[in-house]
């Protein structure tokens, strides 16, 4: 319900700005741009699940994790498991060894399906194991974290710790994982070719549908009394403890939710682009995504959407233009972002464009509210 109240769900800003996003991702962006590049820029809306997370986390709860790339990775090699039993049907798989499992298996001597990928050959546990898995693990963390108290850049360090240390066990492990290379080859998904462009522009939205869900999640948590409390214990958690919350509780549940909104993104990465790599699940990855929730403004949700399109846009830009400098240049925009708009660009609408909107509504309420002279 629309409203004026700061109580309301949404404001009359708010809308206008879910709106313009809305219109640039289901109406710009398709007109604009060819299948090559429409499926980049749905790769890219993979990574905004993970900064909308982050927003919660970070700018919300006040908790900085290094690690979001755990739980992108492992909603994304849910999905490759199933993508990959799929195209592994022992007629598929003839001339292996041992057909009816995947090939970087046969290629490492195993010659059964182990007992943890059996439960992929259903498309219905699959999407349960994209949420459940990483969510569990997430819990995991955050109970025996926050229950100690443990926080700040202690949890942002440990976080990071647990993010290479998965890495070296997905490598390690390259009998079952795919190892360096990942979960690759990847061509239907229940019968239907997702390798065509027909397939990927259906992907493409599929994908943005599933973020804006994401993003009136986050959105509701944000207005509701929860993030309220979030907010409160970013800046005094003491006091909402001696207040009688359980800081902890509220913390392990934004945690997880975050780990759930990554692992969406992740999973909706392995169908965009076919394939998953451990290359998406450690250290440097985690520290990009928390970069991207920085550029578009830490406490804004659709900022973290825009500030993800911004950096990867650039990044590719740049690698194409200047291979050599593309690193340097991409630093440079970070660093003059942040320096220009500390509230990344969520800063420049609440700076220049939120109050035009707000003088907007207030001339027309001034407007239908002023008294009708009569007509002589």
């Amino acid at each position: 319900m629309l409203s004026n109240s700061k109580t309301a769900f949404i404001t009359p800003k708010e809308a206008i700005a879910f709106a313009i996003l809305a219109a640039l991702i289901f109406v710009v962006l398709p007109m604009a741009l060819d299948t090559f590049r429409l499926n980049l820029f749905g790769k890219y809306l993979t990574y905004a699940f993970v900064a909308v997370g982050l927003v919660l986390c970070w700018g919300a709860g006040g908790i900085l994790s290094l690690g979001q790339g755990v739980f992108f990775g492992l909603g994304g090699y849910c999905m490759a498991m199933f993508l990959k039993l799929e195209a592994s049907t022992p007629e598929n798989t003839a001339i292996q060894s041992t057909p009816g499992i995947p090939d970087f298996m046969d290629w490492n001597q195993i010659t059964a399906l182990p007992w943890w990928w059996e439960p992929f050959h259903s498309f219905g546990l699959t999407l349960i194991a994209i949420i459940a898995v990483p969510v569990v693990f997430a819990f995991i963390i955050a109970f025996a974290m926050f229950r100690r108290r443990v926080g700040g850049v202690y949890f942002a360090i440990i976080t990071q710790a647990i993010a290479a240390i998965l890495t070296i066990l997905i490598i390690g492990q390259q009998g079952f994982t795919g190892g360096v290379n990942g979960i690759t080859d990847l061509r239907t998904l229940n019968g239907w070719d997702i390798r065509t462009d027909e397939a990927k522009n259906i992907l493409y939205f599929v994908n943005g549908i599933l973020l804006f869900a994401c993003l009136f999640a986050a959105h509701y948590v944000r207005k509701s009394k929860l993030g309220r409390l979030l907010i409160a214990m970013r800046d005094q958690e003491d006091r909402v403890r001696f207040s009688g919350y359980d800081v902890a509780s509220f913390k392990i549940f934004v945690f997880c939710l975050g780990a759930a909104f990554a692992a969406i993104g992740g999973a909706m990465f392995t169908l965009q682009v076919g394939f998953m790599s451990p290359t998406l699940v450690g250290i440097v990855p985690s520290i990009e995504m928390v970069i991207f929730c920085a550029v578009g403004g830490r406490l804004s949700i659709i900022g973290a959407v825009y500030g993800t399109l911004l950096v990867n846009f650039a990044k590719t830009t740049f690698s194409e233009s200047f291979p050599e400098v593309w690193l340097l240049g991409l630093g440079a925009l970070f660093i003059a972002v942040v320096m220009a708009f500390p509230r990344g660009l969520a800063g420049i609408w609440a700076d220049w464009i939120a109050p035009r909107i707000d003088g907007l509504f207030s001339r027309q309420s001034s407007s239908s509210a002023a008294p009708k002279t009569p007509a002589e």
